[in-house]
């Protein structure tokens, strides 16, 4: 299960790292926005943090893993929000990408809730 949740962290990390680097303009013209890229970089840097943690600290690897989880999915709600009021990007892309990663982080946040505790057996799981 903790390779499940890495694997979580892991795509949830580089796709918010990747969509703020479109949002930068480094990947792709046409969709910068400058608050949409920090944000997202921030969000992809913590779930990146949480899987060194989850990676380091085996052990700890599902409370990382809601811990993150829930912060991503709680920064993408307030992006939804803010397209769904106009004050963010509103590409079709944009619409795309946050129903999508809504989707992805609900789902691990599922799988992480429902993962066996973290217990001493979780430390010697290879």
């Amino acid at each position: 299960m903790q390779q499940v949740l890495r694997l979580f962290l892991l795509l949830e990390g580089a796709s918010f790292v990747l969509a703020g680097l479109v949002h930068f303009g480094v990947l792709a013209r046409g969709f910068e926005h400058r608050s949409a890229a920090i944000a997202e970089s921030v969000i992809g840097a913590v779930l990146l943090v949480a899987l060194a943690l989850a990676w380091r600290l085996p052990a700890w690897t599902r409370t990382v893993g809601i811990v993150a989880q829930g912060f991503a999915l709680l920064g993408t709600l307030v992006g939804a929000f803010t397209i769904a009021i106009g004050v963010g990007p509103r590409t079709v892309p944009d619409v795309v990408y946050h129903a999508a990663i809504l989707l992805a982080l609900g789902w691990g946040l599922t799988v992480a809730t429902r993962a066996p505790a973290d217990t001493a057996s979780a430390r010697t799981a290879p």
